[in-house]
């Protein structure tokens, strides 16, 4: 009997002894989750702090080249703009160029139908013997062709000179060559056809004879 209560209380001693190392056992482990929760908190602390400017460097640059974006867009409208406005600008001298060569060439059209009219006016007059010019007649005649050719002139229409002037084939229209030794080499000596320039462009030429 004594036996089995020194058996029992042995058995008892051995229980209190484990469950004291299996409560050192749990509060080990305990501590030592404890230490891995705090390096997990500084771990992660480390690396939002690492990462953090990585992050707002990555957001500055989507946000410059956003502005970037915008930028080429502003550049480019202002672009098609200008280039616009040079066209337009390009346009409107081509316009006025186009409206002052159609001017022109009306006018040259209209002047060179009434060159002839001024031809028989200085055709009747020439042959006036001295007595017929003293007439009425004649006075308005004269008067008519003068007031012609101030209208004329008025417009822009001026005479080319020809008799004792070199010969020019940019003004000139030589229809005869003679051998007179009064006048100079490659002189005009006679003017058949008067020749007249609007706005310092010919618009017939004289036609003459030249000496030598």
């Amino acid at each position: 009997m004594a036996e089995k209560k020194a058996k029992a209380s042995k058995n008892n001693v051995d229980k209190e002894q484990e469950v004291k190392e299996a409560k050192v056992d749990v509060e080990d482990t305990e501590a030592e989750q404890a230490e891995a929760c705090e390096n997990a908190e500084e771990t992660t602390e480390e690396v939002t702090e690492e990462n953090a400017p990585e992050k707002e460097g990555v957001f500055g640059k989507l946000k410059k080249d956003k502005k970037d974006k915008k930028d080429e867009q502003i550049a480019e409208l202002n672009d098609r703009v200008m280039r616009t406005m040079a066209e337009f600008e390009n346009f409107r001298k081509r316009t006025d160029k186009e409206k002052a060569d159609m001017f022109e060439n009306g006018a040259r059209s209209v002047i060179e139908k009434l060159l002839p009219v001024v031809d028989s006016f200085e055709r009747g007059l020439s042959i006036l013997s001295e007595e017929e010019k003293a007439t009425p007649i004649a006075a308005g005649m004269d008067k008519i062709h003068k007031q012609f050719l101030k209208a004329l002139e008025d417009m822009g229409v001026t005479p080319i000179e020809a008799v004792g002037k070199e010969f020019d084939p940019n003004f000139h229209n030589a229809v005869m060559h003679g051998d007179d030794d009064k006048f100079g080499e490659n002189i005009v000596s006679e003017e058949f056809q008067k020749g007249y320039l609007y706005k310092e462009k010919v618009v017939r030429y004289s036609m003459v004879k030249v000496e030598n």
